[in-house]
């Protein structure tokens, strides 16, 4: 039971991860209908510009707090997110918006591309280690939970509940359900559909920030190549909890990571990912929605 118990904790963390990169593919389907198949990357580029921020706070900085430097880290990767997520959706999605649908989807899959290698050029192909930043382990009737655990799962509470209200209690999130609903509508209301649809792309881009942050605190390790497999289980998540739900995007990383976990402790680690996407086309067999995503009705 201990073990079951210990999986299930490693598996809620994991998941908390996938459900904050998920958030971003669901928010930026939910309001223009496409996949931003270049947001695994932005995690990536996140990870990194919290890499490097920690290189420079520990080579310039004497005795600084791990706290204010996992702060630090946070905002930087939150920035570098948001500004690139910024411009790939000025360069990438605004000029094609009135396209047929495979045009942005390709060109995110170019942006993807470029992001990627643009890493591996600047900071190389190799792992890039740091030292153990949060090591405190607490051990509770046979299970160890870690301080890292803890927060990552706190982190991602309350940046799910700070989403959720900004989208269904603010005057932004009005214009953004608007803009999901009609964007010719809500361009006639007087909302600005291509700012509001920005700051969509920079919203999901900063929960991409601090999740490729928590993701170098849990492992203490980053390379160029991290953007392709989190972002395809992110985007997997997104779907089995329904896109276009922030709920059921959340919903879908912690099942992901509960399957990957709980595969790995009592089957074969070979095939977890064969289970995870084995799941995914069951519950769409017999919800295509997601579990919690709304039947998308077409309008005429």
């Amino acid at each position: 039971m201990e073990y079951f118990i210990q999986q299930t904790i490693n598996g809620v963390t994991l998941g908390s991860v996938y459900g904050m990169i998920a958030i971003g593919y669901t928010m930026v389907y939910g309001i223009i209908g496409m996949i931003n198949f270049s947001h695994g990357d932005v995690f990536m580029l996140g990870t990194f510009a919290a890499l490097i921020m920690f290189l420079i706070l520990t080579s310039l900085v004497a005795g600084m707090g791990v706290a204010a430097m996992l702060l630090v880290m946070m905002a930087t990767a939150i920035v570098m997110s948001s500004l690139w997520s910024w411009v790939i959706e000025r360069i990438a999605y605004r000029p094609l918006r009135g396209s047929f649908r495979l045009a942005p989807l390709i060109t995110a899959i170019g942006m993807s591309i470029v992001l990627s290698n643009f890493i591996q050029v600047t900071q190389g192909p190799r792992n890039k280690p740091i030292p153990p930043m949060v090591t405190e382990v607490y051990a509770i009737a046979g299970v160890t939970i870690s301080l890292k655990q803890i927060l990552i799962v706190l982190i991602t509470v309350v940046m799910m509940t700070a989403f959720w209200y900004i989208v269904t209690k603010t005057s932004l999130g009005r214009a953004q359900r608007a803009t999901e609903q009609d964007r010719k509508m809500a361009a006639l209301l007087g909302i600005d559909v291509d700012r509001t649809i920005s700051i969509t792309f920079v919203m999901g881009a900063s929960l991409a920030g601090v999740a490729g942050t928590m993701y170098l605190m849990y492992y203490g390790v980053a390379t160029f190549s991290d953007g392709f497999i989190p972002g395809v289980k992110a985007f997997t998540a997104a779907v089995l909890g329904g896109i276009g739900s922030l709920p059921g995007a959340l919903l879908g990383g912690l099942l992901i990571g509960l399957i990957e976990s709980l595969w790995s402790a009592y089957f074969s680690i070979a095939y977890k990912d064969v289970a995870t996407f084995s799941i995914l086309a069951i519950v769409l067999i017999f919800k295509p929605s997601g579990l919690l995503g709304r039947p998308e009705i077409e309008k005429v």
